[in-house]
C-alpha cells in the first residue's frame, strides 16, 4: 500500500517496475473513468440547450416572470412550472447545487477515493454547475417526459398562453443543432406572446381548461398531437385568446377570468377521456354504410319508400313531401365512385366535378337550353335556362330595367326562386348582392338541386304540395317563378296563396312562364285564370313585358300594402283567414286557400319596408321593442345588439384565424342553431352563404334573421334535413347538440351531421363538455380529424374535419328500398 500511495504522488521519481506499472494502470483507469462522465453528462439534450442558448433566454425571463412571481429561473419554460409535479419549483439554488453535489461525488467515490488533482477534475466541476442550473427542470431522457403511468411523452411547451400540451413523440433522438433551432424559434414566440402568457397565468388553479389541437394529422392520432415544426403553434395565433375573449368563446353574454389548470390535472383527464372513447368506440359506436335505393343520393325524409307506396293519393304531390321515418337512420351515406373536393367558388357556379354528381339525365333534356353540359371530367352550366337562354345576367339586369323599384341588392335583397333547375338565377345575383332560396322537388328532372348546392348555390330540395313552406310569413322581397309549371291557379289559388304569406307587403312577384307571353289555348286559359285570381287576392300588375333576346315575356306583380283592397271586393273569394290562423305558424301545417290581412299597426313587423341593404343588417328591426324580453333576458334591442357584437368578435377573433379552418375552401355554411344570425352576420364579407337553421322547439327568431336581410329555415333535428349529402362546407352548432340529447336519437343527429357534411368539411360545435366528450368519441370512431379543441368552466369548443373515410359493414334499411 505505502508503494501504491507514494507511486502515485510522484511516479516519476520511481525506479520501481511494479511501481511504474502499478502507476500506470490506475492512471489509465482514471482517464477511463473520466472519459465516461464526460461523455455520460455530454448526452443530456436540455441541459446542452440551455447552456448554448443561456444568454439569449435572458430577455425571455423578464416579461414571463412578470406573470408569475415565483416562476423559478427555468430558461427553457414558457408555461407556469407549478404545472408540473416533479418541479423543484421555489427551491433556493444552493439546495438545488448541494443535491447534485452528493450525486457527483457519490459517483466519484464509487470510482475513485482521490481524483480531485486530475486534469479532469475542473472539467466535471464545469458540469456539476451546468447540472445545478438545469436542476429547476423536469426529469427527462432525450427530451422526454416520463409520466405516471411509466410511459414516456414528449413535452412540447406551446408558446399561446403558457399552456403545455402532450403527444407522442415522433423523433425521440433529434440532435443538439434541431433543438437549439427549436429553442431559439420558441423564445421568439414566447417575446410575441408574453401579454397572453400574463393573462392566461392569473389565479392559477382557479378553474380548468384544456386547449388541443391537431394539424392534418393521421385520423388515428391523438388530438393533443402537435406536428414537429410547431405547425399546429402557428395554427393558434395570439389573438385566438386575447384577454377576456377566451370565455366569450363559451358564453353569449358574460365574460369570466379563469385561469390555466395543472399539467396533472389535464393529462390524467386526458387519459380518462381516451379510455372512455376507446370504450365507447368499441361498445357502440361501430358506423356502418347505409344500403339503401337512392345509395350517394340518399335524404331519408324524401327517399322513404315504405311510406311513399302506402299514399292514398299523389296528385298534390304527396309522394315529393316529406315522409320522414319513425326510426331514424345511423347508417353513414357512402361516396359516389371518384368522389373528389368540390371546386371552389367562383369557379364551381361555371363547372362542377362530373363524379360528385354523376348524372346526365338533365342534360340530355335541357342541355339545348342552356342548363348543364357534360364536358370530360365536368358538368359545365352555360348561365342560361328555359327563360334565359343567352344568360341569367342579361335575364337579371333586364327585370331591373323594366321596373327599377324592384333595386337589386337594395330595396330588394332576400329572394325566393320556385321551381328553381339548377338555381343559375340565384347563382348569379350574387353579384348583384342578392341572396337567393331556391328549391325544387327531387323528382325525374334528375338532381337539379344537387347541381345547385355543388356549384355552391342556396337550394332545398322541396315541393308546393299540401303543406306550408318552412318559413314564416311577409319575409321574402321577392318571389320568382321561371316557367316552373306550377299551377297556381287550381283549388282557389291555394299555391300562390302561399306565396301571398310568405311574401313581404310591398313585396314583388315576378312570373315569366309560357302563359305570359305564349298564345296556345291552355296558356291563354291559364293566363285568364290567374288574372281574374292576381286581382282577387288585391296583387297589382305592375309591369308586362317582353325579353326579345331570350323571347320570353315577364309578368310582375305587386303585394298590396293595405286591408282596404280585401274590404272593398265585390267577391269573398278567397276569403280571409280567420284571425287565430298565424300566418308565422309554418311547420307541417296544410296550406289553406285563404288570404292574410296586413298587418297595419306601426309596431307589427311588415307594416313597413326594412332598410336598405346593408344597413337593414347591423339595426335591430323596428318592431323589436324594450318592452320585449330577449333570447338572452335583455331588452330585446339590447339582446339584439350584444348578439351581434358577440359573434362578430368570436368570427374575427377565432374562427377565422383560430380554427385552422382554410376559408378558401368554404362556401355553403349553415348555422345548425341560429338565434338572431349573428353568426351569418359576421361571415357578411367573406365568400360564403349561410343557412340560418332555427329549430322548431327553439325560440321563433327567423323573421328577425329574414329582416336584417338573412335567409333561413326552421327544421327539427330529429329529421334529416331537406338537402342532398355533401352540401355544406362547414356546419355551426352552437348548443344545439345539449339541447336535442335527449330529445332525438342521438346517434342519427350525428349521421345527419355526417350525411351533409362534404368531405374534409368541418364541423365547429360550442356546447357543454360531456357533450363535446362523447361527440368527439362518436367522431373519432368516424375517423374525423380532431382539429382543435378547448374546454372552460364546463363548456367547451370543439373544431373536426369530416374525412373520405366510409365503414365496411353495410346496413340495410327497409324503409328506403324502392
Amino acid at each position: 500500500m505505502a508503494l501504491g500511495k507514494y507511486s502515485r504522488i510522484d511516479g516519476r521519481k520511481s525506479s520501481s517496475s511494479y511501481c511504474s506499472t502499478v502507476s500506470i494502470v490506475v492512471f489509465v483507469a482514471l482517464c477511463l473513468v473520466g472519459v465516461w462522465m464526460l461523455t455520460s453528462s455530454s448526452i443530456v439534450p436540455v441541459q446542452n440547450v440551455d447552456v448554448s442558448t443561456q444568454e439569449n433566454k435572458n430577455d425571455v425571463k423578464e416579461p414571463v416572470s412578470e406573470s408569475n412571481e415565483s416562476k423559478p429561473n427555468n430558461d427553457n419554460s414558457e408555461s407556469n412550472p407549478k404545472q408540473f409535479e416533479d418541479n423543484p419549483g421555489d427551491l433556493p439554488d444552493n439546495a438545488i447545487k448541494g443535491d447534485n453535489n452528493v450525486n457527483v461525488a457519490q459517483e466519484e467515490n464509487n470510482n475513485s477515493e482521490e481524483t480531485s488533482e486530475h486534469a479532469t477534475d475542473k472539467k466535471q466541476e464545469e458540469d456539476s454547475e451546468s447540472k445545478s442550473k438545469d436542476a429547476s427542470k423536469p426529469n427527462t431522457e432525450n427530451g422526454e417526459e416520463k409520466t405516471e403511468d411509466g410511459e414516456w411523452k414528449t413535452v412540447d411547451k406551446d408558446s399561446e398562453a403558457g399552456e403545455t400540451t402532450t403527444g407522442n413523440s415522433d423523433k425521440p433522438g433529434d440532435d443538439e443543432n434541431d433543438k437549439k433551432s427549436d429553442s431559439d424559434e420558441n423564445e421568439k414566440k414566447s417575446e410575441e406572446n408574453s401579454g397572453a402568457t400574463k393573462d392566461a397565468n392569473k389565479g392559477d388553479g382557479q378553474t380548468e381548461e384544456k386547449v388541443e389541437q391537431n394539424e392534418n394529422k393521421e385520423p388515428s392520432q391523438s388530438s393533443e398531437n402537435k406536428t414537429e415544426d410547431g405547425q399546429a403553434n402557428d395554427q393558434v395565433p395570439s389573438e385566438v385568446f386575447p384577454s377576456g375573449a377566451n370565455s366569450e368563446l363559451l358564453n353569449e353574454t358574460t365574460t369570466q377570468n379563469g385561469a390555466w389548470s395543472t399539467q396533472a390535472s389535464e393529462s390524467k383527464n386526458e387519459k380518462e377521456a381516451q379510455k372512455s372513447s376507446d370504450s365507447n368506440q368499441q361498445g357502440g359506436y361501430n358506423w356502418k354504410l347505409c344500403n339503401v335505393t337512392a345509395g350517394p343520393d340518399y335524404i331519408p325524409c324524401l327517399d322513404n319508400w315504405e311510406a311513399i307506396r302506402s299514399l292514398r293519393s299523389t296528385k298534390h304531390y304527396e309522394h315529393r313531401e316529406r315522409h320522414c321515418p319513425e326510426d331514424p337512420p345511423t347508417c353513414l351515406v357512402p361516396l359516389p365512385e371518384g368522389y373528389q373536393r368540390s371546386i371552389e367558388w367562383p369557379t364551381s357556379r361555371e363547372k362542377i366535378w362530373y363524379h360528385n354528381v354523376p348524372h346526365t339525365k338533365l342534360a340530355e333534356v335541357k342541355g339545348h337550353q342552356n342548363w348543364v353540359k357534360v364536358a370530360g371530367n365536368y358538368l359545365t352550366f352555360p348561365g342560361g335556362g328555359t327563360q334565359f337562354k343567352h344568360g341569367a345576367l342579361h335575364y337579371i339586369d333586364f327585370i331591373q330595367q323594366s321596373l327599377p323599384d324592384i333595386a337589386w341588392g337594395k330595396r330588394s335583397r332576400v329572394v325566393l326562386d320556385v321551381g328553381c333547375g339548377v338555381a343559375s338565377f340565384g347563382g348569379f345575383l350574387f353579384e348583384r348582392n342578392v341572396i337567393t332560396m331556391s328549391f325544387a322537388p327531387k323528382d325525374e328532372h334528375e338532381a337539379q338541386v344537387q347541381f345547385a348546392i355543388e356549384r355552391g348555390i342556396p337550394a332545398i330540395s322541396a315541393v308546393m304540395g299540401t303543406k306550408r313552406l318552412p318559413f314564416p310569413g311577409r319575409v321574402f322581397d321577392v318571389v320568382h317563378c321561371a316557367r316552373c309549371r306550377v299551377p297556381w291557379h287550381i283549388e282557389g289559388g291555394k299555391l300562390l296563396l302561399e306565396l301571398n304569406r310568405v311574401l313581404r307587403p310591398g313585396g314583388f312577384f315576378i312570373w315569366s312562364a309560357t302563359p305570359v307571353y305564349q298564345k296556345l289555348a291552355e296558356d291563354v286559359e291559364i293566363w285568364t285564370a290567374m288574372k281574374k285570381l292576381t286581382k282577387s287576392i288585391c296583387w297589382e300588375e305592375v309591369q308586362i313585358t317582353k325579353d326579345r333576346v331570350n323571347s320570353v315575356g315577364i309578368a310582375i306583380y305587386q303585394k298590396t300594402t293595405s286591408n282596404e283592397c280585401y274590404e272593398k271586393r265585390s267577391e269573398t273569394e278567397p276569403p280571409l283567414c280567420q284571425d287565430s290562423d298565424d300566418p308565422n305558424a309554418a311547420w307541417k301545417v296544410p296550406l289553406q286557400a285563404c288570404i292574410h290581412k296586413v298587418p297595419v299597426d306601426a309596431t307589427d313587423r311588415g307594416s313597413r319596408w326594412p332598410e336598405l341593404w346593408s344597413a337593414r343588417l347591423d339595426k335591430p328591426p323596428y318592431w323589436l321593442l324594450s318592452s320585449q324580453i330577449g333570447v338572452y333576458g335583455k331588452a330585446a334591442p339590447d339582446d339584439f345588439n350584444a348578439d351581434y357584437k358577440h359573434w362578430q368578435h368570436v368570427v374575427s377573433q377565432s374562427y377565422v384565424n383560430g380554427m385552422g379552418i382554410n376559408w378558401k375552401n368554404v362556401r355553403n355554411v349553415m348555422d345548425m342553431k341560429a338565434i338572431y344570425g349573428g353568426f351569418a352576420a359576421a361571415l357578411k364579407d367573406m365568400n360564403v352563404w349561410v343557412m340560418n337553421v332555427v329549430p322548431i322547439d327553439s325560440p321563433d327568431t327567423l323573421p328577425i334573421i329574414f329582416e336584417r336581410g338573412l335567409f333561413g329555415i326552421y327544421h327539427d333535428w330529429c329529421e334529416s334535413f331537406s338537402t342532398y349529402p355533401r352540401s355544406y362546407d362547414l356546419l355551426h352548432a352552437d348548443h344545439l347538440f345539449s339541447k336535442i340529447k335527449n330529445k332525438c336519437n342521438f346517434a342519427a343527429v350525428v349521421a345527419e351531421a355526417d350525411r351533409v357534411l362534404r368531405p374534409e368539411g368541418q364541423l365547429l360545435v360550442r356546447d357543454k363538455v360531456e357533450i363535446i366528450n362523447e361527440l368527439e368519441s362518436m367522431l373519432k370512431a368516424m375517423h374525423w380529424e380532431i382539429r382543435f379543441t378547448y374546454a372552460k368552466d364546463k363548456e367547451g369548443l370543439l373544431c373536426v374535419q369530416k374525412t373520405m373515410w366510409r365503414p365496411t359493414k353495410v346496413e340495410t334499411i327497409s324503409y328506403a328500398i324502392a
